[in-house]
């Protein structure tokens, strides 16, 4: 299992409590509270209470009655909750959820408030010295080489038994598209091939199409197209995946026409007619964005088509979070960053390729991560058998919900793109 990054106690000393039920070896950073000045907690209390008064929410504090209007806030212990916002913001927030010191009954439904009106929470004057106490990015999380598998593994190598728990029979971990709402967790796997079919299609993959794709998962797109006649190579980072990827190619009788390799993206050679990448730009990282698109162009043959599926944010919540350690970031996905569509427009567009169709569908993802977040919640005692303490199952609760909710808010989408090499921009090169 992965051991969450410790905070560099040199900006936030640790004082001296611990929590019976957490690991404090695992869980440096829940185990303890951050040292918060008293003037500071009591600062917090204030602010967010009057945010919170202003919302469609039910708050309670401790022991008090409840007040307001919406789905309920319960704040088990006001004096950590607080402690640990003032401290460290929305990582605090987060890790307070985490050590069971707040809870709801909906916790996507208070997600969702909460990402509707997220730039209400502070007020405005406030907002401009949100310098001083946001935290940067650690240096260690940049994806260079060696820091992109490093911060991979983190994620996905924590053990396919561990995603097959929650994961439709497809092992797919990326939206789905369906056919009507609610989704029921029966079309689910007919959803996830739908929209890998929509991809590949946008691709124009067919009969010995060669095909490159960037960002492996567990091989069901592989195995698609490979069923279809193309000549697949996959890459990815994470040698679980790739283990598993192989097996599950073997079986399906279509490993002659697939080759998965252990492989940056940006050591992959050769051309292709097509190029697909399923939500990988988030795990690029912005210092990379420009690399990442030139290998698309450079990899692709002349006439070829990329296809590109991606999670998407407002341009000015990227900038504000670009350069931020958020709590995704510390223990979910490190070194990713969610891309708005004006950085895709304009990385793209310097790498030579113009994007030909853009589709976006943010509320097929809300009931994806919905049916993965009941089944997660479901598979608790299997996931206990993993090896997965409860702090581990609380944090996985809190980013499936809090994901859940970025897309009903329309805070986030996601959108499958087509790229095609920008023509007017090579004749003008000549």
């Amino acid at each position: 299992m992965t051991v969450p990054t410790t905070r560099n106690t040199s900006r936030a000393l640790l004082v001296p409590r611990q929590r019976a039920a957490t690991d404090d070896g695992r869980w440096p950073d829940v185990a303890r509270l951050p040292r918060s000045s008293r003037a500071r907690t009591v600062a917090t209390r204030l602010i967010l209470c009057k945010a919170f008064a202003r919302l469609p929410l039910r708050i309670q504090l401790g022991k008090t009655a409840p007040t307001g209007n919406g789905p309920l806030l319960r704040v088990l212990d006001p004096q950590a909750f607080f402690q640990r916002i003032g401290a460290d913001g929305l990582v605090g927030f987060g890790e307070s959820y985490m050590a069971g010191e707040w809870d709801a009954d909906d916790l996507v439904g208070v997600l969702t408030v909460l990402a509707a009106h997220v730039d209400d929470l502070v007020p405005r004057p406030l907002r401009r010295l949100r310098g001083l106490w946001v935290r940067r990015r650690p240096a260690a999380q940049r994806n260079t080489v060696a820091g992109a598998r490093d911060n991979i593994r983190r994620h996905y190598d924590l053990s396919n038994d561990l995603f097959a728990l929650f994961l439709d029979p497809t092992m797919t971990y990326s939206s789905a598209v369906f056919p009507a709402f609610p989704a029921a967790s029966k079309t689910f796997a007919a959803a996830q091939h739908r929209k890998i079919d929509r991809l590949l299609d946008l691709a124009g993959v067919g009969p010995e199409t060669r095909l490159l794709e960037i960002g492996t998962g567990w091989g069901e797109l592989a195995l698609r197209a490979a069923a279809r006649g193309a000549r697949v190579t996959t890459v990815t980072l994470s040698a679980e995946q790739r283990r598993l990827a192989q097996c599950r190619l073997q079986e399906a009788g279509v490993a002659d026409r697939v080759t998965v390799e252990l492989c940056d993206y940006r050591h992959v050679g050769g051309t292709y007619d097509a190029v697909v990448s399923v939500e990988m730009l988030e795990a690029v990282g912005a210092d990379y964005w420009p690399v990442y698109f030139a290998t698309l162009r450079e990899r692709l043959a002349p006439g070829g088509r990329i296809a590109l599926q991606t999670i998407t944010m407002p341009h000015e919540r990227m900038l504000a979070t670009g350069k931020t350690h958020t709590w995704i970031s510390k223990y979910i996905f490190p070194g990713g960053l969610i891309p708005s569509m004006t950085a895709i427009e304009q990385e793209s567009a310097r790498a030579g390729l113009h994007i030909a169709a853009n589709d976006g569908y943010g509320e097929h993802y809300a009931e994806t991560l919905r049916l993965w977040r009941e089944r997660f919640q479901q598979e608790a005692e299997r996931v206990d058998a993993l090896g997965f303490d409860a702090v581990f199952r609380r944090m996985w609760e809190l980013y499936l919900a809090y994901s859940e909710a970025g897309f009903r808010a329309r805070y986030l989408d996601v959108r499958q793109l087509l790229l095609t090499a920008n023509t007017t921009t090579q004749r003008e090169a000549r």
